[in-house]
């Protein structure tokens, strides 16, 4: 667990060196003669679509991967810790206990925390009553300024652990009873060191940002279970990983120098040899944000602990810790969902610049086709949980068009991550409770 500010000032001059790269390459090919242009976005085109091909689209219209029902297995199942990091979740900390003791599970071979991480509302207040009585409910406080951000108070709670797994959630998550015991299961057979669950939307009919944000998961857990079918790297999502919790203290706890201690993670698993499976069904549920102002915040924490992860462990992907096939998925994915957005704007400073037509559109259509067949196949596969969007054509043209918004984010994140030094702060979003509910201004 490396200390923030000695790292942060190491990823500066990377961060600088990888925006630095990235606008050279958009730049350059408007100095080429015009016959050779396109040569560098056709030769990436090739590249990911070949890997789209092979990765996604071959296994988009397969069937899921599907945790069994439970009844089937009568093997003892293993002891699990369900583990929550709350801060100021007064809206919906009471409803996120009700939900955990209704999950069908042993109840000698489960426990409950929630760490109740500087709340400054009434979350330390009902988690106190709460405590009083469930017995399986075991409550931390932390005090506001004790650092670390969500890993920080992940960590508090680690080295109190007793279970062979622990399944980490966001306080607005919502598992059907029987998950916990599929997914379990599940992960004692694949030998994984995490499984992660798929990620529904349970506001997606709220509007039309929420409705988009449905299909981004969609999405997301299809070209996850692409990538992991061909030798590839599935990665965490925070909400809904279920992890041994003996690999995550091999591969040194929750990382307090990060801002996403899921994407971390999954690197840190992969270099120490422990595999990560996914599941489509059963799903973890959650809330969509609701703004484009709440979405601006959430998605600069999660593109900057995003590119975090590649400016810390790059070195170890080169190392024999990492397969051919797996260095190969993740150089593709770097290439997709951060190199582009940052080649898009320079390229488009380019044509400003040299009055000649844009050169980066071949890469781009491979990235937005690859998007909007990976929303196609994932909206018509069967799910359980909440409905996925209908898919029409309007739904699909929002559900591409909204993914545009990395091209602004990406960019951004990485510019000031280049220029100004890190303050790890857990920026959290905000849980309403009731999905109809808009927050304030």
């Amino acid at each position: 667990m490396a200390a923030g500010g000695t790292v942060t000032d190491r990823r500066r001059p990377k961060a600088a060196l990888f925006m630095v790269g990235c606008l050279a390459a958009g730049l350059f090919p408007h100095w080429l003669p015009s016959a050779l242009r396109l040569v560098p976005a056709l030769s990436l085109a090739v590249l990911l679509g070949a890997y789209s091909v092979r990765t996604v689209i071959l296994q988009a219209f397969r069937e899921p991967l599907v945790a069994p029902g439970t009844g089937g297995d009568t093997d003892p199942l293993p002891s699990v810790d369900v583990v929550v990091a709350a801060r100021d979740e007064q809206a919906v900390i009471v409803r996120l206990v009700e939900r955990l003791l209704a999950l069908r599970y042993p109840s000698e071979r489960l426990s409950l925390w929630i760490i109740d991480d500087g709340s400054e509302d009434s979350t330390g207040p009902l988690l106190d009553e709460l405590v009083q009585r469930h017995s399986q409910l075991r409550v931390i406080h932390r005090t506001r300024d004790a650092g670390g951000g969500k890993s920080g108070a992940l960590n508090t709670v680690l080295v109190q652990l007793q279970g062979r797994w622990m399944l980490v959630l966001d306080a607005d998550a919502d598992l059907q009873p029987e998950a916990l015991e599929r997914a379990v299961r599940h992960a004692e057979a694949g030998a994984f060191g995490a499984v992660q669950l798929r990620k529904a939307v349970v506001n997606g009919d709220h509007n039309l940002l929420t409705r988009a944000q449905a299909m981004e998961m969609a999405l997301d857990a299809v070209i996850q279970g692409g990538r992991l079918a061909h030798g590839g790297v599935a990665e965490l999502r925070g909400n809904g990983q279920l992890l041994r919790r003996e690999a995550v203290i091999g591969s040194g706890g929750f990382n307090e120098a990060t801002v996403t201690d899921d994407l971390d993670l999954s690197f840190r698993l992969l270099i120490h040899g422990h595999a990560i499976g996914l599941l489509w069904d059963p799903p973890v549920q959650e809330e969509a944000v609701l703004t484009l102002s709440a979405l601006w915040r959430q998605r600069q924490r999660w593109a900057e602990g995003g590119l975090q992860r590649f400016l810390d462990y790059t070195p170890d992907f080169f190392s024999d810790r990492v397969s051919g096939s797996q260095r190969l998925d993740l150089l593709c994915f770097f290439l997709l969902q951060y190199v582009l957005p940052v080649m898009a704007v320079a390229d488009l400073l380019g044509a400003l610049l040299t009055l000649t037509s844009p050169t980066i559109w071949p890469f781009s259509i491979v990235a937005f086709g690859l998007s909007g067949l990976s929303i196609l196949a994932g909206c018509r596969r069967q799910a359980e949980g909440p409905p996925l969007p209908a898919i029409t054509p309007f739904s699909l043209a929002l559900g591409i068009a909204y993914l545009g918004h990395w091209f602004v984010v990406i960019p951004w994140t990485g510019l000031r991550m280049a220029l100004l030094p890190k303050r790890l702060v857990w920026a959290k979003t905000l849980h309403l409770g009731d999905p109809q509910t808009v927050p304030p201004g």
